[in-house]
């Protein structure tokens, strides 16, 4: 086992060899979060404390491909403008020496509690989902979010149901009505998707109170990242359930994350969840996490990639790094449905506007729009039933028959398409990055994120269709 000190000095040292190759690659983004180096996967720990956001993140900084995971650090006073600092949390004891893995924060009397799931694989013989893994709930605690006490093991496998394997975490801890709980993801020994419930009065003590949901037959053999809030007095259950087959249009990723409506009884021992849909139809998008903000707001970051994903690639590993995250999304409850929009503060980073009214759909436009592809561009369309745009070089946003769709060339790296039924389109607003795309439909009731490759900056946006469009650019 390596101490933090040993870490510090091989990080470095890789930092001194692949650095160059890191930060001169075109294909850095410059307003999505990234590694510093190597690989980032799920945000944790996502909360405001003393003046500043904290966004936590699964980081393998040997290793672009997913190695050995710390816990990365960047604050923010704006979610706009971010700083980067040391590795928060170091694999550096025995419940933990094979991975920090993924966790949640909450503030509790000015001090930032951090909740994570310590990985541990023997040597040996094992499958480790049924045996030779230790997956430990550890707690850290800081007075100013940069300086953490030392770990403390909460729950270990003994603490889990019995008919639980040993797949078991991502604590998401809340407190509600003076009582703080904690939900926790599990796979049971039949292979089926659980979530388990804990209670607490302090922070420390922790006893099951019920596994309230799970067992379903079409639900997955592992329900990862679980998460739950309330948004307009509802329950509201996000997780990222692996194992779902595609239905139609929907769940073409290998792994899902979605959301259900559900509803708790008193006792807290059974929720009842309503039907689950995606929060993204995108290719790249896992692992989501919210915070309460401290002006109520529900806030979203997720992981722009997904685990064991082998249709599509992502050239920068030559480089020495992978992946990102997405923009903080708020989340507004519309009847049972869910809706994202790229949190107000983000408006801060336009500079440069382009606004064209009136454009008619009815013959081809090629518009020199672009001066690289960090922008936001805004689509109000009217009475149109079709329409197909062209950006990027080959990615194309289309609607037809009530179907609107994303598709990808060779810019993908394997992408090809995906889609979602709309009875309408009446906006598209669209986040471009040096190689990530998010695109809100209908004021966020429908978003897809992909990762995009391309070899050229291309100025031009292509329009095409029936009826409409007014357009807004913004440089970023």
């Amino acid at each position: 086992m390596m101490t933090k000190e040993q870490f510090i000095k091989e990080i470095e040292a890789h930092k001194h060899e692949v650095m160059n190759k890191v930060t001169t690659d075109a294909w850095r983004n410059k307003y999505h979060i990234m590694a510093p180096m190597g690989w980032i996967n799920d945000p944790n720990g996502l909360c405001y404390f003393k003046g500043l956001y904290h966004v936590f993140y699964q980081y393998s900084p040997l290793d672009a491909k997913g190695g050995l995971k710390f816990w990365g650090h960047y604050t923010s006073p704006d979610m706009v403008n971010w700083t980067e600092h040391e590795i928060a949390l170091y694999p550096d004891i025995a419940a933990d020496v094979d991975g920090v893995y993924s966790g949640s924060a909450i503030i509790h009397n000015d001090e930032m509690y951090l909740f994570y799931t310590g990985n541990v694989k023997h040597e040996g013989n094992h499958d480790y989902i049924l045996t030779g893994r230790e997956q430990n709930v550890i707690m850290v605690k800081s007075s100013d979010g940069f300086n953490f006490s030392e770990k403390q093991v909460l729950l270990t496998n003994e603490d889990y149901p019995k008919n639980m394997g040993l797949h078991v975490r991502d604590p998401k801890v809340w407190e509600e009505d003076g009582m703080f709980y904690m939900v926790l993801g599990a796979r049971s020994v039949d292979n089926k998707g659980y979530v388990l419930l804990y209670q607490s009065t302090n922070l420390t003590d922790w006893k099951l109170l019920s596994v309230p949901a799970g067992g379903l037959d079409d639900m997955g053999f592992m329900w990862e990242c679980p998460d739950t809030f309330k948004l307009e007095g509802k329950d509201v259950f996000m997780f990222s359930p692996q194992g779902i087959d595609a239905k139609g249009l929907k769940f073409h990723n290998v792994y899902q994350s979605g959301y259900a409506i559900g509803s708790f009884d008193e006792s807290k021992h059974v929720l009842n969840l309503g039907e689950f849909d995606e929060l993204d139809r995108g290719f790249d998008f896992y692992a989501p996490q919210t915070f309460i903000n401290h002006d109520g707001r529900v806030i979203m970051y997720g992981w722009a990639g997904v685990p064991d994903a082998i249709e599509h690639k992502n050239p920068t590993i030559e480089n020495e790094w992978q992946h990102c995250l997405t923009l903080p999304r708020q989340l507004v409850l519309k009847g049972d449905k869910i809706y994202q929009l790229p949190v107000d503060e983000l408006k801060a980073m336009r500079q440069s506007e382009i606004a064209m009214n009136n454009l008619s759909l009815g013959e081809k436009k090629e518009i020199e729009l672009f001066e690289n592809y960090a922008f936001e561009l805004n689509l109000e369309f009217t009475n149109s039933t079709k329409f197909r745009l062209t950006l990027r070089e080959d990615l194309k946003l289309s609607y037809e028959n009530g179907i609107f769709t994303l598709a990808l060339g060779e810019s993908g790296y394997g992408r090809d398409e995906r889609s979602v039924a709309v009875d309408t389109i009446e906006n598209l607003h669209i986040y471009s990055d040096h190689s990530i795309v998010e695109v809100y439909l209908n004021n966020g009731a429908e978003v897809f994120t992909t990762r995009i490759y391309n070899k050229e900056v291309d100025q031009n946006l292509v329009l095409e269709g029936e009826g409409q469009v007014n357009l807004v650019k913004w440089q970023l």
